[in-house]
């Protein structure tokens, strides 16, 4: 599987699109709102530039595309006017693989300019907004060109499915799984923990060189407390996938052999793997790393099956529908969707009926060396 030209959030605005089921990663980005405050105020403090790079790696699209970068001119504008200094011009990227829905967010530009306007007036300075297609993996801007990165709900995604787990593997290491699960061998969890340090190594490379000195970089993923890789708040809504996958194998409607064959490109780490990658490197001293949980469906307080409204399990299933149909379709095809993930919201209504299992976060505030 090629990440790059599979892995994109549901396009459009329709009930399966990412723009209508992205309420997890909206409530993320809102609860990092306050570190992120806390970087960018440190970094003005500092030196205000004339002309500000700002970088949103993996904006996807829909509501939440512009949020960050409305957050963060909320933030600028704020500390300008305590300091009485005029607003830097503001050059904002936003990134994500090229086969992401940038039109969506095109549409969505004139409202946003016209708010900067009302709100902020003649005083603030201009925010230019563009499109920087790539993988965050490698270098995506010129040197020394950006003051502030932002990625949310992002990194835990892999460049690429670990090495020997890949489809066209002669073995399947991980059978009858998509992900790490509890049954998964040493060589299935080495596989992922080396892919990551990889990826998450070129990652931070390739931002050293284009933040300068003093800039900032704030990251929000997916990870875990422990560092059991196979605990269940790391894990196991991939493994109801698997289970909701090999109900189908069962039934001859999906062959064992696309599930074998199947592994999801996606980590998450616990804090220590992270802070070590970032040691390693050199280039960034940590200001913050925190962790905090977060319901799988959100905290949705309109969960109600008797009135006709979306049990959390359907819930769930629509946020993961919209994340990963694009790479579950390359592989297993389009017909079984519908079926795969109605399955798969029964199975997360019953589990999250016995359990309380939530989402971990990684918040991470970093200073540019």
């Amino acid at each position: 599987m090629e990440v790059m030209q599979v892995l994109h959030m549901n396009k459009g605005d329709d009930e399966n699109s990412y723009a209508k089921n992205s309420k997890v990663q909206s409530k993320i980005i809102s609860l990092g709102k306050r570190i992120s405050e806390e970087a960018i105020t440190q970094m003005l403090r500092s030196n205000i530039p004339d002309i500000m790079g700002i970088a949103d790696l993996g904006c996807s699209s829909g509501p939440n595309s512009l949020s960050v970068i409305s957050e963060m001119t909320d933030i600028i504008y704020a500390k300008c006017r305590e300091l009485g200094r005029p607003t830097p011009e503001l050059k904002v990227f936003l990134n994500d693989l090229p086969c992401n829905d940038f039109n969506f967010i095109f549409g969505s530009l004139p409202a946003f300019y016209d708010r900067l306007k009302k709100e902020k007036g003649s005083e603030f300075g201009p925010c230019f907004v563009s499109a920087t297609p790539g993988s965050f993996y490698g270098r995506l801007f010129p040197s020394r060109s950006l003051h502030c990165v932002h990625s949310s709900s992002s990194l835990h995604w892999l460049s690429q499915v670990p090495a020997g787990l890949e489809s066209n593997a002669r073995t399947a290491m991980n059978k009858g799984k998509i992900y790490i699960s509890k049954s998964s061998s040493l060589s299935v969890l080495e596989a992922y923990s080396l892919q990551f340090q990889k990826d998450f190594s070129s990652f931070l490379k390739s931002r050293s060189k284009e933040i300068v000195p003093g800039g900032c970089m704030l990251l929000s993923f997916m990870g875990r407390r422990s560092t059991d890789p196979t605990t269940d708040e790391s894990c196991y809504h991939w493994e109801l996938l698997a289970q909701a996958l090999m109900s189908m194998v069962s039934e001859g409607l999906v062959e064992e052999e696309k599930v074998d064959s199947f592994n999801a490109p996606y980590y998450g780490p616990c804090a220590g793997e992270t802070r070590l990658e970032i040691e390693k490197d050199g280039s960034f001293s940590v200001s913050r790393l925190e962790t905090f949980e977060i319901d799988w469906d959100g905290g949705a307080d309109d969960v109600d099956t008797t009135s006709g409204a979306a049990s959390r399990g359907q819930k769930v299933a629509k946020t993961i529908r919209a994340v990963v149909e694009s790479m579950l379709e390359s592989h297993f095809g389009r017909d079984i969707m519908d079926e795969l993930f109605r399955r798969y919201g029964e199975m997360v209504e019953g589990y999250l009926s016995k359990t309380r299992t939530k989402y971990t976060n990684l918040v991470i505030s970093m200073v540019r060396n």
